[in-house]
């Protein structure tokens, strides 16, 4: 596959799950819920966990937001729900590691999260891409605080 069939494929990868987002909307009562917002962009998301023995047992996330933030919101959700709360933070790292252009190991549990690797070349869209990451590092390490 060329470069410009392969950037086609992640392009549409990415208005799938912005059109069609996975795991949508909010858990009444969720064991963790993390308000954030990008204000560069205007996005900004609320993300709900219900986490069980260390285990992300359900996701869903809310709010508003470029295709971008909302599409790697809907990915981030499909890839961590079932997964202990450690190998979670720990996609979380693989994947800023690949929107800053390093080396990362994105594994085939994540889904469709490499879809987004392009936009690494846009620093101004980083911040939408690891919106929801960032919700997940937040309400993790506030969670272990209590």
């Amino acid at each position: 596959m060329n470069f410009n069939n392969l950037n086609q494929l992640y392009r549409s990868v990415i208005m799938d799950h912005y059109k069609n987002p996975r795991n949508k909307g909010v858990i009444e009562d969720g064991t963790l819920t993390v308000d954030m917002n990008n204000p560069t962009c205007g996005d900004r998301i609320r993300l709900t966990l219900n986490v069980v023995d260390e285990i992300v047992e359900d996701v869903k996330f809310d709010g508003e937001g470029c295709s971008i933030s909302m599409a790697s919101a809907s990915m981030m959700t499909e890839s961590i729900t079932g997964r202990n709360i450690n190998e979670a933070l720990s996609m979380g790292d693989e994947f800023s590691k690949m929107m800053l252009g390093e080396d990362y190991d994105i594994s085939e549990e994540m889904g469709d999260i490499e879809a987004l690797s392009g936009v690494s070349q846009f620093p101004a869209r980083i911040k939408c891409a690891t919106l929801s990451w960032k919700a997940l590092e937040k309400g993790v390490k506030a969670d272990s605080k209590q």
